[in-house]
């Protein structure tokens, strides 16, 4: 097969075909087959000509650690993962394969990545322990295997059938798997992972992503979330608890969804200057943010209806921070244009 330089208009349409197919397979929250997920992982191990494994089978993640207590071997997987960039390195040009790389990985990473980042993170701050990093996540297996079957089935790539078969049955079997010499870990997937429509791990007053064993983790706009402010839906978040909260992160995501009206009625604000139905406010507690919370308040005449936006630190004037809130046009000129 000669070497591929450019992709025909037909090739290149059919990317996003291959890249929504490999995201549903990856974010699937279908129980696994049992018996389909031993069988891929058995092959695994054929393949790299280890003895057939002890499988276990766990609810989640958080499970399959406390199960574990053994070194992971870091060889298991990597031979088939590089077999499979080899062959397509060698038939498809350098600039072709970064680009079709990224295009195929591209919305599909994000989110996955998203995933298996927030994951690994709070379960190593739960356990205390960094198995986890060198889990096999199938779901982040299944970013290269968009890319893998584009290739092959419409660049009609040469490949070993047995090797990419093996692959695509692990990847669309299993959850979370944690290989060892002698034994093997096949996590279920999640029952539920939601996102917002920035593909940020989402959820208000409930998990984000949430296990049949009751392992959760809560996220808000990507942000990970501790229990005691992710099972409490934002409209119930209480101004007061930006008194105590000492992450910064966490007290700007709480301040975003209690939003500044709320903030100003549930806490002591001080009226710095106001200008025709405009008041510049300060809130009076320089905990709260790394930097002091200034707020434009604005009373709409006709309807009544409040709006708050927050303004830079540095204005000393109602006038000053309605210039800025409007690019820069002076308040009179304002007035007058609208």
């Amino acid at each position: 097969m000669s070497l591929i330089e450019k992709l025909t208009p037909e090739q290149e349409a059919l990317i996003p075909v291959y890249r929504e197919k490999w995201r549903k397979i990856a974010l699937s929250t279908e129980r696994i087959d049992r018996e389909k997920a031993a069988e891929a992982v058995k092959e695994i191990y054929k393949h790299i000509n280890l003895d057939e494994p002890e499988i276990i089978f766990c609810a989640s993640p958080y499970e399959a650690l406390i199960h574990s207590s053994h070194k992971l071997s870091e060889q298991l997987f990597q031979e088939l993962w590089v077999d499979f960039f080899s062959q397509i390195d060698e038939q498809l040009k350098p600039e072709l394969l970064t680009y079709l790389l990224n295009e195929t990985n591209s919305i599909l990473s994000g989110s996955i990545n998203t995933i298996s980042w927030q994951l690994d993170k709070q379960l190593g701050e739960i356990l205390d322990t960094e198995l986890v990093l060198n889990c096999l996540q199938t779901e982040a297996l299944a970013v290269d295997a968009c890319a893998f079957d584009y290739c092959i089935s419409v660049l009609q790539f040469h490949h070993n059938q047995r090797e990419w078969s093996n692959y695509v049955s692990l990847v669309k079997s299993c959850g979370w798997i944690f290989l060892y010499s002698k034994a093997c870990i096949i996590c279920d997937r999640p029952l539920h992972i939601r996102f917002d429509n920035e593909n940020r791990l989402h959820a208000e007053g409930e998990p984000a992503i949430e296990f049949a064993d009751g392992y959760s983790l809560y996220s808000y706009h990507g942000v990970t979330l501790p229990e005691r402010y992710g099972k409490v839906h934002p409209q119930q978040w209480q101004a007061q608890w930006l008194l105590t909260e000492t992450n910064a992160e966490l007290r700007r995501v709480l301040i975003q969804g209690i939003g500044y009206i709320r903030i100003c009625q549930d806490l002591q604000v001080i009226e710095l200057d106001n200008w025709a139905g405009y008041t510049l406010l300060k809130i009076d507690n320089d905990f709260i943010d790394i930097e002091p919370i200034l707020l434009l308040k604005m009373t709409c005449p006709s309807t009544g209806f409040i709006h708050v936006l927050r303004v830079p630190p540095n204005m000393v004037s109602a006038r000053e921070a309605i210039r800025w809130v409007n690019w820069g046009v002076d308040p009179d000129n304002f007035i007058i244009e609208t």
